[in-house]
């Protein structure tokens, strides 16, 4: 009998990466990003992402967290890493293809009947910035400490420079740490706990148990005290995922050792393996200095102009598909 399921695609072999990316070995976005703190500061940012009711709205109308935590979150994962370490072709397919993905969640938030549209600027923006604090923000408590003034400096350029693969105003993107306290502070009136938030936010600190998130499930609850311990008090008491003060202090130094312990090139990728294997795919070559095709940096303009869907179509003559 003819099967009529569809039959298993080939395993693809790895693309060889084009270039250094957007930033380059020595950049601290590179440092910072491949971290183990990165985990850390990645559970922050979509922690505190909730308290947008407009993101909320979006994220629980698409119901791609509940349908499928582990996949919808390691997606996520993987295309914040790939901006900040991977090779500018990728990163440009991954942002027209979160682009596209974005187009169809738009309707109504409930909380202010207002429209919300994920590829709005604002909401683009709350994203992007949140991630990039938390993962430095993780990285100086949990990881080797503050940047120097000049590399700080560096990473708020950089952090601008990533803002152009999404739909950001780019005059908004913050430049510095007090231009990001500034933005939050802006934000402050906008932010609110409802009945999704916090059930996103638990989901995303304690990921419910079925046999496809079982690791996600351990992992979650592993990780979610150090997290929580770095997010504002307000924000932990409206959002109900507060923890005592004691919680706080003690969970510091055992973090701190802990990503110490995993800081071997060898273990932050068994971690990746665990938790995120398509992730690994994107991190380890930039942690081992793999070379590619051609050792150079590029802006996103560049980037654009050579792998974009524009520059795909002229060279096909046919439509061009983000991926």
């Amino acid at each position: 009998m003819v099967s009529t399921r569809p039959a298993s695609r080939p395993v693809r072999e790895p693309r060889p990466r084009e270039d250094h990316g957007f930033f380059g070995p020595d950049s601290p976005t590179w440092r910072v990003w491949t971290h183990p703190t990165a985990v850390l500061g990645f559970q922050r940012a979509i922690v505190v992402e909730t308290f947008d009711p407009f993101l909320t709205a979006a994220v629980h109308d698409q119901n791609g967290v509940r349908r499928d935590p582990a996949g919808r979150l390691r997606r996520t994962f993987d295309y914040f890493v790939t901006v900040a370490v991977g090779d500018s072709r990728t990163a440009i397919e991954a942002s027209e293809i979160l682009m596209k993905v974005h187009a169809r969640a738009v309707g109504t938030e409930p909380v202010s009947g207002l429209p919300y549209d994920a590829n709005d600027p604002d909401s683009q923006l709350w994203i992007h910035v949140t991630g990039w604090q938390s993962n430095l923000l993780m990285y100086e408590r949990y990881g080797p400490g503050p940047l120097s003034e000049e590399d700080e400096q560096r990473y708020w350029q950089e952090c601008v420079i990533a803002a152009e693969l999404q739909t950001c105003d780019p005059a908004k993107v913050p430049r510095s740490r007090a231009d990001v306290r500034d933005y939050y502070a802006t934000m402050r009136p906008r932010l609110c706990a409802t009945d999704r938030q916090r059930a996103l936010v638990e989901h995303f600190l304690r990921t419910p148990f079925t046999r496809e998130t079982a690791k996600l499930w351990a992992g979650s609850r592993i990780v979610a005290p150090a997290v929580v311990a770095t997010i504002p008090r307000w924000m932990r008491r409206l959002g109900g995922f507060d923890q005592w003060r004691l919680t706080d202090a003690a969970i510091g130094p055992m973090a701190r050792a802990a990503t110490r312990f995993f800081t071997p090139i060898g273990d932050r990728l068994e971690i990746l393996d665990q938790f995120a294997p398509s992730t690994r795919r994107i991190i380890e070559p930039a942690l081992r200095g793999e070379k590619p095709l051609n050792p150079v940096t590029r802006t996103p303009a560049e980037a654009r102009a050579k792998y974009g869907r524009t520059a795909r179509t002229a060279v096909t003559g046919l439509p061009a598909t983000a991926g």
